[in-house]
Order: structure tokens, then sequence, then C-alpha cells
């Protein structure tokens, strides 16, 4: 049996590495441990911090791929101990945040069983661009704003392009 996609329309041209990133959000989206805060330090800065009391540094790792950061921790037992009663149990986890397109992860510390990620989000630029078009069988290319910018590709063909940036 396929299934549905929600990308499949002709007008969503090139998303479907969105498609990919919503399947691996719902996987990770059942975990429940260790809780997590998600704060906006700045206008361009995030924060992520995980309750990971009775972890050491060691005990953590912090990892990023494809756009995706993973936090694991891992406790050991320590084999010389003996329980009376055991509460607390050595625990492992692995929490997984889908990071948007362009955020760097520039720093993390853990302080009294709180471990802090921080993110920074780029500053978007705007810019428009010009394509000009041609007419059949025309040498030169004539943008709206009447500028002509033409040059020869490598394939000997005439090649346009006027290149706008909004604010300048």
């Amino acid at each position: 049996m396929s299934r549905l996609s929600l990308f499949n329309s002709p007008l969503l041209l090139g998303f479907d590495h969105f498609e990919r990133t919503l399947d691996r959000i719902a996987k990770s989206g059942a975990e429940g441990y260790p809780p997590y805060n998600i704060e906006q330090v700045d206008e361009d800065r995030l924060r992520i911090t995980l309750a990971v009391a009775g972890f050491a540094l060691e005990d953590l790792e912090i990892q990023i791929e494809d756009n995706q950061l993973t936090i694991k921790g891992r406790q050991s037992d320590d084999p010389s101990k003996v329980y009376l009663y055991r509460g607390i149990a050595a625990r492992q986890f692995q929490r997984s945040f889908v990071l948007a397109e362009g955020i760097e992860v520039v720093g993390a510390g853990l302080d009294n069983g709180l471990l802090s990620v921080d993110l920074q989000r780029p500053r978007v630029v705007s810019q428009v661009r010009t394509v000009p078009i041609r007419k059949p069988g025309g040498d030169a290319a004539k943008t709206a704003a009447g500028k002509s910018s033409v040059g020869k590709s490598p394939a000997g063909k005439a090649a346009a392009q006027t290149v706008d940036i909004a604010g300048e």
C-alpha cells in the first residue's frame, strides 16, 4: 500500500526533504525523558535546557547529523555498590531535535544537573533576483528595468542574469 504524501503537489517543487524531516520528528516525538525547555535568549539565539540530574559530563554526548541534534546520556552501574533499596535507577536516554536550515550549535554546558545547548539562528537577508526573458532567436536579453547583462556561456550561447539586492 502506498503512502499519501503531503508534498506531492506540482506547486511544491523541491520540498521532499521536508517530508523526510517530518517523518524523523514523528518517530522521535514519543520520547518523554529527560524533560526539556526551549527558550529564546534573544532575537537570533535559542537555548535548549535538559534536566539531566545524576549524569556526569562524561556520561553525556551531543551530535549533529543532517540538521538533527541528538543528545545522548548513559549512566553505568557501579558493581561495587550493594543497594538495599534502589529508587534511582541508572538510566540512559536519547533526545533528538530537528534544526531548521542554517541553525548552528554554538556551545553547551552542564551546571547543577541542567544541560544547556546554545543555538544561533542566522540573520535572513532578503534577495530579489530579476530573471531576463529572451526573444526567440534574439542575442540580447533585456530585463523589465531596461538593463542588459549578456555574457557567453562555455557552450558559446548567450547567457544573461541581473541580480538586485533588496534594500541597497
